[in-house]
């Protein structure tokens, strides 16, 4: 009796280890679970972000590729109008050209009947009984001969013109076919120069963004792109009304490619 007295304290101590023990693995447990609860609340929350991300994503990638297609039509129109620009600038210029050549052919007639309707010379006045063409007449037929490629007595009749008559409102086109002579003969350095002495003679002459707008089609063609920039820039900035602005725009949107 007095044995199982003495181990009864033991016993006590080791049953309420074991209590013990019980209850910090039942804690445990519901940490464990409340820890378990947690971690699924936030992957829920994580999947929650992810999937509306991924949502705004594709509704961004869906918008640039909506922005890409409008810019790709909008540069296919500009493309589309340039071209439109260009060839109706081109059909003026022709139209405008045939005005001028009409315009001289007029001039040279009248200066022909001028001529005809001229008193006779006495006689012995031999110098005189030949009158000298008038510088429409000049213009004229030294155009007439550029059209049918006589590009020797064409150029002959407009430096002629230029020497007889240099303050002739139409000197400037004529040197302008002086140039164009030499570039029908494929001898382009010399156009090249007769382009620049346009420019150089005659800056207030409309006739000099032509020559500008030529003489870069020139140094284009033999690949001196840099000085093909430089005229066509020069006919942006000097001349930016003129016909000849408009493709100079167009080409050197080409050339910065």
């Amino acid at each position: 009796m007095m044995r199982a007295t003495r181990f009864a304290p033991i016993a006590a101590l080791v049953l309420a280890g074991c209590l013990a023990s019980k209850t910090d693995i039942a804690l445990l447990q519901t940490d464990l679970q409340t820890m378990r609860a947690e971690a699924a609340r936030g992957d829920s929350a994580r999947r929650a972000q992810v999937e509306q991300v991924l949502v705004q994503l594709t509704r961004a990638n869906d918008s640039v590729r909506a922005i890409s297609a409008r810019l790709a039509k909008l540069q296919g129109d500009i493309a589309n109008e340039h071209f439109q620009m260009t060839r109706e600038i081109m059909q003026l210029q022709e139209v405008s050209g045939q005005s001028t050549r009409r315009l001289q052919e007029l001039r040279g007639a009248l200066e022909e009947r001028a001529t005809a309707a001229t008193p006779p010379a006495p006689p012995g006045d031999s110098a005189r009984a030949a009158a000298a063409p008038g510088p429409g007449q000049l213009f004229q037929s030294s155009l007439d001969q550029l059209r049918r490629g006589s590009n020797g007595v064409a150029r002959s009749g407009f430096e002629e013109l230029l020497r007889t008559y240099p303050t002739y409102e139409d000197a400037p086109e004529a040197m302008v076919y002086i140039a164009e002579t030499y570039a029908a003969e494929r001898n382009q350095v010399a156009a090249d120069s007769v382009y620049g002495l346009v420019v150089q003679r005659y800056p207030r002459s409309p006739k000099a963004a032509t020559a500008l707008y030529k003489r870069a089609q020139i140094l284009r063609s033999a690949g001196q792109s840099a000085a093909a920039r430089a005229a066509l820039e020069r006919i942006v900035r000097e001349y930016p009304r003129s016909d000849e602005a408009a493709l100079a725009r167009e080409q050197l949107r080409t050339l910065g490619r």
